[in-house]
């Protein structure tokens, strides 16, 4: 089932309304973005165990979100 996104639009005159707009496939922009991501940090000096701490960084990141989204519920 394809992701979609609510946008509101306004036409002259009138309240925003809700529109439906499909989702790019993330998927293969993540992997776009993580590529050029390794590649922009290896061209700027980075060692691969620096690259392996922003992972890890980012991982913890997410984590905390998903706990503090469980206590939510």
């Amino acid at each position: 089932m394809p992701q979609v996104v609510t946008q509101l639009k306004s036409v002259a005159g009138t309240a925003p309304t809700a529109v439906s707009a499909p989702v790019p496939n993330r998927e293969k922009a993540l992997k776009i973005l993580s590529k050029s991501i390794y590649k922009e940090m290896r061209q700027n000096g980075y060692e691969p165990k620096q690259i392996v701490a922003l992972a890890t960084e980012l991982i913890s990141l997410v984590t905390s979100d998903i706990k503090e989204d469980a206590r939510l519920d």
